[in-house]
């Protein structure tokens, strides 16, 4: 059927009448609902009541009118009542620009043309996602440019978080008396000398079950009193610092952005602002330091705790004597621990930093503070462990 013929698309639908009514409509808007020719093959009529009631029987019509609406002029005279569900479709049939301007042309009240320059743009945008529905191979890859672009957003924020942070650091270290030194001890107490009995009990038990994996695998090579070489190099240079930071990361990222979160939804982040005073400064540089001192000691925690359990597997279940257990302890060099103490600042920095991010970029809502402290969490151990991966190539590259 050609374009250019005069054919009628409708769907009638009733609408009941109330007799004195001062809401009852004229025929000319109530019989109808429908986008359709005119006569002269030019002009595309709108008429009825473009409402969700008629919804079904308006997207039949403007499936058949099918791309004749893009190229035809608009008559909107005849338009009746429209909702949200109507300028949505009007939107697809003739596009967002140009159903605003012939909204403004034919004369509609200035309350509806504020209503579709509100709804159109956003509904005209629908249909291009629909037309890619289809194309699992597009979606995909669709899918992975945009958390590509979303990993990218997000380490460029970080590392500008972290720049501020550092500078913040800077600026107030000549003048101490901007120094928050109860803020400071306090999150000491709480981020460091609070988790000692969790760190040291997990990694207690972490040591003996490495010794118990290394005698298993050395007896077969009639090594199994090498285990304790096993347990004490992989904790002083890899495992002590490792379960520390990650431990941190679960309990403290966490905390730090529910309580940062907490604040923001309260808008007590905003009320410091109002007074003038920097919320880095505030809340991120006292968290930060904190945990700059805290974990250290907490690896130095682990790493001590995890040799105890490894030579108490050694010496009650190995039978290898304690004097042979002290002497491979002594014999780790000194290097070793070096390294593995060297990654504790770095580790603190990247964990307190992501959980203070992740606090103040809550949205204002329970949901959001729930969702960003989850995200911190799974961020903080994923830089820990990405990290950890890149000191050890480091220092496989430099022979240490």
């Amino acid at each position: 059927m050609g374009i250019g013929s005069s054919w009628l698309l409708s769907a009638f639908v009733p609408v009941p009448r109330r007799s004195g009514s001062p809401n009852a409509r004229g025929s000319q808007h109530a019989a109808s609902a429908d986008a359709r020719l005119a006569d002269d093959g030019e002009r595309l009529v709108v008429r009825g009541d473009w409402t969700l009631p008629h919804y079904q029987l308006l997207q039949d019509a403007i499936r058949a009118v099918g791309d004749a609406g893009n190229t035809k002029e608009l008559d909107l005279r005849q338009l009746g009542e429209l909702d949200t569900a109507g300028a949505t479709l009007l939107s697809r049939l003739v596009g967002a620009d140009r159903l605003c301007a012939e909204a403004q042309t034919a004369g509609l009240p200035p309350e509806r043309q504020a209503f579709l320059r509100l709804i159109a743009p956003a509904a005209a945008a629908r249909p291009s996602h629909a037309m890619h529905r289809g194309n699992p191979l597009g979606n995909a890859l669709a899918s992975l440019g945009a958390a590509t672009l979303a990993l990218l957003r997000h380490q460029r924020r970080l590392l500008g978080f972290i720049g501020l942070a550092l500078a913040t650091l800077i600026a107030i270290l000549p003048r101490p008396w901007r120094w928050r030194l109860n803020a400071l001890l306090h999150q000491i107490d709480h981020t460091g000398l609070r988790a000692v009995p969790i760190v040291a009990l997990l990694t207690f038990l972490v040591g003996a079950v490495v010794a118990f994996l290394g005698a298993t695998v050395l007896a077969d090579y009639g090594a199994a009193a090498r285990t304790m070489d096993l347990v004490a190099y992989g904790f002083m240079r890899e495992l002590g610092v490792m379960l520390a930071a990650i431990l941190l990361a679960g309990r403290t990222a966490s905390a730090f952005t529910a309580q940062i979160g907490a604040m923001k939804v309260n808008e007590e982040i905003d009320a410091l602002r109002v007074q003038g005073l920097d919320p880095t400064e505030m809340l991120v540089l006292p968290r930060m330091l904190a945990l700059v001192l805290t974990l250290p000691l907490l690896t130095f925690v682990a790493v001590l705790s995890g040799l105890t359990g490894g030579a108490a597997v050694a010496i009650l279940a190995l039978d290898i004597p304690s004097t042979q257990v002290l002497g491979i302890i002594r014999g780790v060099p000194l290097q070793e621990f070096i390294l593995g103490m060297a990654k504790s600042p770095v580790f603190a920095v990247v964990i307190a930093l992501i959980g203070c991010l992740e606090g103040l970029r809550v949205s204002g809502s329970a949901e959001s503070v729930g969702r960003h402290t989850t995200a911190s969490v799974v961020q903080a151990i994923s830089a820990v462990i990405l990290l950890d991966a890149v000191a050890a190539m480091f220092f496989m590259e430099m022979g240490w």
